[in-house]
């Protein structure tokens, strides 16, 4: 089960950094999102996929009697989903804003800074 979630995890990143070389703006939030469900799954899959008993303590014991699943990873990646969400929520919101005001979604055309017909900045002193 894990090699088969190694392999998913390499997809992931591998996708994640082809759309995020892009120069369209949709395609690198598309890449940040597989990037962040690529970081997740490594994760997970990096704290061992084990079928163990839930972490939960008997009331006469002071430790779990068996082996239990370890909850970290699982506490990690639950955070890491709610900030990647958000994080991908804003940048969604200022790549609309960068459509709405420059009026292309093309990081090439994106040249407010520099405009194409005015001389280039200096290069010395």
């Amino acid at each position: 089960m894990e090699p088969a979630l190694i392999l998913l995890v390499t997809a992931f990143f591998a996708v994640s950094i082809y759309l995020l070389l892009s120069r369209h703006v949709i395609r690198m939030l598309l890449g940040v999102a597989m990037l962040g469900n690529g970081v997740n799954l490594l994760i997970f899959t990096a704290g061992r996929l084990t079928r163990e008993v839930p972490p939960i303590i008997g009331i006469d014991d002071m430790v779990p009697q068996t082996a239990t699943a370890n909850p970290l990873p699982q506490a990690l990646i639950l955070t890491a989903i709610v900030i990647s969400f958000s994080f991908f929520a804003f940048l969604l919101v200022l790549g609309y804003r960068a459509y709405q005001d420059l009026g292309t979604d093309d990081t090439g055309d994106m040249r407010l800074a520099e405009p194409q017909g005015e001389p280039l900045p200096p290069t010395g002193y």
